[in-house]
């Protein structure tokens, strides 16, 4: 079957964090059979910040950010058994959602995929006249990488046919343990750009412990942290590529997870960077949101803190041996329960269910 999806981007993960959760799924669908075509806009400089190449399991195409080259690559959806049309897109993601369901077959299987459910479900409910609102009629299912329950029956109360999370998860081929890289060395490490909904929690789970504990070191990546006041036993070293999480994650002797505002209060929405994190061997430190005891174990494949007290307090009784140990059950958790693979196989059991119930229909 042919899968037509249409996203942020597949070649770039700046600025994008789906880029992982695409790169894992969609490699591992390829695997099942599955032909696929990614089409992303070239916007926000993400083609000038490519991290990998095109690569052989999946064609993908990059189209001007114009509304002009937008419809062309739209139409293209009528080629394609399987339809995706992602959130966070990036350029008229209205306008893509329109064109896409106006091209695809009568029995393809219309998909959108909400790679950040809260956010969209906050913006669904502030504008009863949001074009989504009216699409979700002609959208057999919505897929989400997190929420579970509560997006789940918010997206059924507003008309969604179907709703089932495919949550994030590991790809052991690119997130796995690495020898230690000295840049990375650290007492605590944290990744994630800067973001309005997740500052307060960075400035509280991160940064206060880091004021408090002058005695340690602690490193902050990813984007737009520049002018934000820190203490000086912080190393704050912007952008980090994909081809350094590995090390990044293993080299400290813990790394931090500081979930958005919407994502912990939503519960269920693990970040790519947990099963990064654990796939690389790292101990992992996340802050405390519902349901990160159906993904591991605390106090064994994880430790939670509630507050930057606790990280703070973690930190402190926190020896190398016992990081180790955390380090090594998480890995082994996150490859028993969580790689691409078991997702890619939920994702398919859906796509051939949707299939036989088409052809039921059509006997």
């Amino acid at each position: 079957m042919k899968i037509a999806f249409y996203g942020s981007s597949l070649l770039s993960s700046y600025w994008n964090g789906a880029a992982t959760y695409y790169r894992g799924l969609l490699r591992n669908l390829a695997a099942c059979g599955y032909d696929i075509t990614f089409y992303e806009p070239d916007v926000y400089d993400r083609q000038k910040n490519r991290d990998i190449e095109p690569p052989e399991w999946c064609k993908v195409v990059v189209y001007d950010g114009t509304v002009e080259a937008l419809r062309t690559e739209a139409a293209k959806a009528a080629d394609a058994d399987i339809v995706v049309k992602t959130s966070g897109v990036g350029f008229e993601d209205n306008r893509l959602l329109d064109e896409v369901l106006r091209a695809a077959r009568p029995d393809a299987m219309k998909i959108f995929w909400d790679v950040d459910a809260p956010a969209t479900l906050a913006e669904l409910r502030a504008n009863p006249d949001h074009p989504q609102l009216k699409a979700l009629n002609e959208i057999d299912a919505v897929l989400t990488y997190g929420g579970g329950d509560p997006v789940v029956n918010a997206y059924t109360a507003i008309g969604a046919k179907r709703c089932i999370p495919i949550y994030n998860a590991l790809d052991p081929q690119t997130h796995h343990p690495v020898d230690h890289d000295p840049r990375f060395t650290a007492d605590l490490a944290f990744l994630g750009n800067r973001l309005p909904d997740r500052e307060a929690r960075v400035e509280s789970f991160f940064l206060n412990p880091a004021a408090g504990l002058p005695e340690q070191r602690f490193i902050l990546g990813g984007s737009g942290w520049s002018d934000k006041p820190m203490a000086g036993n912080i190393d704050y070293i912007g952008h980090v590529g994909t081809r350094d999480h590995n090390a990044f994650n293993v080299t400290p002797k813990a790394v931090l997870n500081i979930s958005r505002d919407s994502m912990a209060d939503m519960g269920f929405s693990p970040a790519t960077r947990v099963f990064e994190a654990c796939g690389a061997g790292a101990c992992l430190i996340t802050d405390a949101w519902l349901g990160v005891d159906f993904f591991l174990k605390p106090d064994e494949e994880v430790l939670v803190a509630r507050d930057g007290k606790d990280v703070a307090d973690i930190l402190s009784g926190l020896t190398p041996e016992r990081a180790n140990q955390i380090g090594k059950a998480g890995l082994a958790r996150v490859l028993r329960d969580h790689t691409y693979a078991d997702r890619a196989a939920e994702a398919d059991a859906i796509f051939r269910d949707f299939r036989a119930k088409g052809r039921e229909a059509a006997e």
